[in-house]
């Protein structure tokens, strides 16, 4: 192929051949599955008529812009749902994600592949989140023009990405965060004022996510920069022994303000699960 790239405006609705070169249907998702490699696509989710194969990227013979994805293996199943997966289209695609080093919420607006062929198959690695105007292009055009028009369309325009291991995918169900292999351990190297200004750009369960699973002195500092009137709202929005680690390590007379916001009977809980110095120390 012509770039070692691909985008995922171009790899959805790419034709897929078996291996006697019969289509078999058009690319209608990828997934990830986090668990086995954070980067690699291992599955393509593909469309013919009524039903909906998958296929293992180690069937995959050759990818390509020009003519398609080519197989190497014609056993094939169908399609089921995969608690396990992390897809593209579905789960990533206009969705809010958490660029980590510009320290701020983006949108996804499309996808970067490396392409890397190894003599025996193709396979497609996640690069980059792209963000910007180039990927909107895409976007608009996608059906509309072919894929070389758009990316001749596209070359003034400055491209806006983000490395894919400096992302963040935002997941507020413990379950799947756990199936999905999603961790929110890069958060906390952020500074506090930073992680609050990007908490306060997500959904309440989004919020609740971030300070359920980061370590409890960084989640205490942040919430000491989040916007008072916001603050209250995350504590009650918490198990309360997770709410008491948090506030056993701010500094009293702020914790004392920040339970006296909550309803009696949510601050009394979490009043009981912190240990008694933490807690005499804060009725005072």
């Amino acid at each position: 192929m012509m770039d070692h790239f691909l985008f995922f405006t171009e790899l959805a609705s790419m034709p897929v051949y078996d291996v006697k070169g019969r289509r078999l249907g058009r690319v209608k998702d990828a997934a990830l599955v986090p668990l086995v490699n954070s980067s690699r696509i291992d599955r393509y989710l593909v469309g013919g008529g009524d039903a909906w194969l998958t296929i293992r990227y180690d069937q995959v013979r050759s990818i390509s812009l020009e003519e398609g994805i080519f197989l190497s293996d014609e056993h094939l199943t169908p399609y089921h749902d995969d608690e396990y997966m992390l897809r593209l289209g579905r789960d990533l695609l206009d969705q809010q994600i958490i660029d980590v080093t510009g320290r701020k919420v983006v949108r996804v607006t499309d996808l970067t592949f490396e392409v890397r062929p190894d003599g025996t198959r193709d396979t497609l690695i996640v690069s980059d989140v792209d963000i910007g105007v180039r990927s909107i292009l895409r976007r608009l055009f996608q059906g509309v023009l072919p894929p070389l028009w758009i990316r001749r369309l596209q070359a003034p325009i400055p491209p806006r990405s983000i490395r894919w291991e400096f992302c963040n995918v935002v997941e507020p169900d413990p379950l799947r965060r756990l199936r999905l292999n999603i961790s929110y351990r890069k958060l906390e190297s952020i500074h506090p004022a930073d992680l609050a200004d990007i908490v306060e750009d997500l959904a309440p369960a989004e919020r609740e996510a971030i300070f359920e699973t980061i370590d409890s002195e960084v989640a205490a500092e942040t919430l000491s920069e989040v916007d008072p009137k916001m603050q209250a709202s995350i504590l009650e929005a918490l198990e309360p022994e997770k709410a008491a680690d948090i506030v056993e390590e701010m500094a009293p007379d702020e914790a004392a303000d920040i339970l006296s916001e909550l309803e009696e009977g949510t601050s009394e809980e979490i009043l009981e699960e912190m240990d008694s110095t933490g807690k005499t120390e804060v009725e005072e």
